[in-house]
């Protein structure tokens, strides 16, 4: 049996946190309704855990009706208080307000490029940034100018660390250690 080499810092992980590392950290992802998914994810993870958002990732779905931004973009304030009831989530106001708001944000860009892909891979051209070094960074000068743009164009709770880990979770940064199978 050969033994797979994973990044360090999956040992111990569940199974639902090694099929992440596996299969979505680092994979370029191209579908819109996937990158609204995981800016959402990511704005709920600012000042907690990964593993905690990963393990509600079956219930924010169902919150947020399989991450369809086009619906999100139209919840009201009823929504935002069945979010806050919904035990399942991260219930955090700011956040789920954040979250309707980058999905109008979202669609506004989409108009404006055509689609969400065109936009966020835009910033490298349509190439992964391939990590070079065993360094763990958690912001880079491209997650800064993606974050400032973000920003201009009306997006809520990003800042430049939440833009890092949603780069390496879309693929647009693939930050595998070095010996890592799944680089």
């Amino acid at each position: 049996m050969v033994e797979v080499k994973r990044c360090d810092w999956i040992q111990g992980k569940p199974d639902y946190y090694v099929h992440y590392h596996d299969h979505i950290w680092g994979k370029p992802e191209y579908d819109d309704q996937a990158l609204y998914k995981w800016l959402i994810l990511e704005c709920f993870h600012t000042g907690l855990s990964w593993q905690l958002v990963l393990s509600k990732e079956a219930h924010f779905s169902e919150a947020f009706l399989d991450y369809d931004y086009q619906l999100v973009a139209q919840f009201t304030e009823d929504d935002i208080q069945r979010l806050k009831n919904n035990p399942g989530i991260i219930r955090h106001e700011g956040k789920i307000k954040a979250a309707i708001n980058n999905a109008k944000a979202f669609m506004e860009i989409q108009n404006e490029y055509g689609s969400f892909k065109e936009y966020i891979w835009g910033f490298t051209d349509g190439q992964q940034v391939v990590k070079q070094t065993d360094d763990h960074l958690t912001r880079s000068d491209l997650s800064d100018t993606i974050t400032k743009s973000l920003k201009a164009h009306g997006f809520k709770w990003v800042g430049s660390v939440t833009i890092y880990s949603y780069l390496q979770a879309i693929g647009i940064i693939n930050d595998h250690d070095l010996a890592c199978d799944f680089r």
